[in-house]
């Protein structure tokens, strides 16, 4: 625990983690007289306490370091990391421990979850140091690299900061962690709660601390280019790895865990800062380093783009190029989605190609469904429930990622309803709950382009561009079961503006039993037919990043173990 003229917060701290029974490593980072005779009285009355007293203020980095050393020396397998100032959650130590003992070479960090104590100030620049980590790694696998509750095998960094060069102050979290992920050493990340308090003192120094974090990640970026070979070697290998023995690829589900809370808020918080404009500038990089790191989305935009060149009779070569151009399109529909839930698309952008249909469903009393896709922009259609205030809408999601990508947005504008249901499974439950919002005048959006997220073999085979894919039966039973309106529903950017396009599909899915599975394999291949046609005015808004038309047995595709805890 360093400790620099804070004496009296560390007393209070202390007294905390007396009775997890583990010694206590206290650094006073060259405190002043009456702080380091503060700490000297505590630790001779304290028990556990190991007092080492630096002469000069070293920083944060440089007390840690000692701290390490003094562990190392003192023959410790494992050392706590841990603030003086109060802001960290101490009841999460033994569970940390515990984690440590699972994974006994790895580092365990904290991943805060704030409150709103937490200063601007503070964020900005942690989010900036996410996404070069993301640089420096190539890798998504550290989730935050700032916070200072984190649990060390002590002989690797012993190892590390004896043999290079570290940051000495608040540059020293993230340096190590890098350098850490850079020899190999494993990374697991466990959530804690952290606080700002009002009396709390903090030695963060916003202009010298965050100068030292630039020429940090200088440094980091530089050596990642060093290292470039051994890190896309690392890549190519974990991957060849996890496909090794199975010819099956990863469900579409298990592939949007790029998509967690802090990027999404990264995103949010970026666009209100520097404005639509200055992020379209940003994305450029992003992309860039993204389509050159993912052979998955590589693959499957070739695949997309040579079966609709095929379906047209184009016979074209699917180059670099091509598929730049529509991962950036993915990029701008994310910074889309963001402008919509922050109520920056105005009504003047966006033009209801049959707005009667909306006044139609308004007016009767009676609910609808929605069936959309991941074709163009889905949130933007979502904006009727800004726009057209009498309809309530409710989106159902399969994964939890979605969930809290729409979570993090919802925070952002309270104003725009938009009730999110996460159904893992479709269950009597969940029908339960969509027919009451039915029953009550409310519409139901669901997509019609994905997969079960843990059955195979629910989906009916139809033709798309020109091949077979896999459509799932469920949007089209639970409609049904619903027993109302049915409707699809996409939205594409054409010529700067958002054209939602509405169209009725059918009065009602709920067909008689002993037709019901040949009326079922009509209304996919109808759902197909439309898919395609919208698909053919906007290719490069086409977001389904896997490959589509993967038979879908467990032979062919991976999903997702259902846990049964969550």
């Amino acid at each position: 625990m360093p400790v620099y003229n804070h004496a009296r917060l560390f007393s209070s701290v202390v007294k905390k983690m007396q009775s997890l029974g583990l010694p206590i490593i206290v650094v006073n980072d060259g405190s002043d007289d009456e702080n380091s005779r503060i700490l000297q009285q505590l630790a001779s009355e304290i028990e556990n306490v190991d007092l080492v007293a630096l002469e000069e203020n070293q920083g944060k980095g440089g007390a840690v370091t000692e701290g390490i050393r003094h562990a190392f020396h003192r023959g410790y397998s494992h050392a706590f990391q841990v603030d003086a100032d109060g802001q960290h959650n101490l009841e999460d130590i033994e569970s940390f421990v515990e984690c440590s003992r699972a994974h006994p070479d790895a580092i365990i960090c904290g991943h805060p979850v704030y409150d709103s104590s937490v200063p601007l100030g503070r964020l900005i620049p942690r989010y900036i140091t996410h996404f070069w980590v993301w640089v420096e790694t190539l890798s998504f696998s550290i989730i935050d690299s700032m916070c200072g509750f984190r649990l060390y095998p002590v002989k690797p960094a012993f190892d590390l900061i004896e043999s290079e060069y570290l940051g000495k102050r608040m540059d020293f979290d993230t340096e190590i962690l890098v350098r850490s992920y850079w020899r190999q050493v494993p990374i697991v990340f466990k959530p804690t709660r952290v606080i700002y308090p009002e009396d709390g003192i903090s030695h963060f120094n916003l202009l010298n601390d965050n100068w030292l974090i630039t020429k940090m990640h200088t440094r980091l970026f530089f050596g990642m280019l060093l290292r470039l070979p051994q890190l896309l070697k690392r890549k190519f290998f974990k991957k060849m790895s996890l496909e090794k023995n199975t010819k099956a690829e990863q469900h579409w589900s298990l592939k949007s865990e790029k998509g967690a809370v802090w990027g999404i808020k990264f995103l949010v918080n970026t666009y209100r800062i520097l404005g639509k404009r200055a992020f379209y500038l940003l994305l450029h990089p992003i992309i860039t380093y993204f389509v050159l790191t993912s052979p998955r989305v590589r693959g499957a935009s070739r695949q997309f783009w040579n079966n609709f060149y095929q379906y047209q009779g184009i016979n074209k070569k699917i180059g670099i190029k091509i598929i730049y151009r529509h991962v950036y399109a993915f990029g701008c529909a994310a910074i889309d989605k963001i402008a919509c839930w922050l109520g920056d698309i105005k009504q003047d952008s966006i033009e209801f190609e049959s707005r009667y249909l909306i006044e139609k469903i308004a007016t009767s009393g009676k609910g609808a469904v929605f069936i959309g896709s991941h074709l163009g922009n889905l949130e933007v259609c979502r904006a009727i429930g800004e726009t057209a205030e009498e309809i309530k809408i409710n989106a159902v999601v399969f994964n939890q990622h979605a969930t809290k990508f729409n979570s993090v947005l919802n925070q952002a504008n309270e104003k725009v309803s938009v009730n999110i249901i996460q159904a893992q499974t479709m269950g009597a439950e969940t029908a339960i709950l969509l027919e009451e919002k039915v029953s009550a005048g409310e519409v139901v959006i669901i997509v019609g382009d994905r997969t079960s997220t843990s059955t195979y073999g629910r989906v009916r085979y139809a033709r798309f561009l020109g091949h077979k894919a896999p459509f799932a039966e469920g949007p089209y039973i639970l409609a049904g079961l619903l027993d109302c309106p049915v409707y699809l529903m996409f939205c594409l950017k054409q010529s700067g503006k958002y054209h939602i396009y509405l169209e009725h599909f059918a009065d009602s899915l709920k067909f008689p039993r002993r037709f019901r599975d040949e009326k079922l394999a009509q209304t996919i291949e109808r759902y197909a037919e439309r898919l395609e046609h919208y698909c053919i005015k906007a290719p490069e808004q086409w977001f389904n990043f896997f490959n589509f038309w993967q038979a879908d047995n467990p032979e062919n595709v991976i999903r997702p173990k259902m846990n049964t805890n969550e």
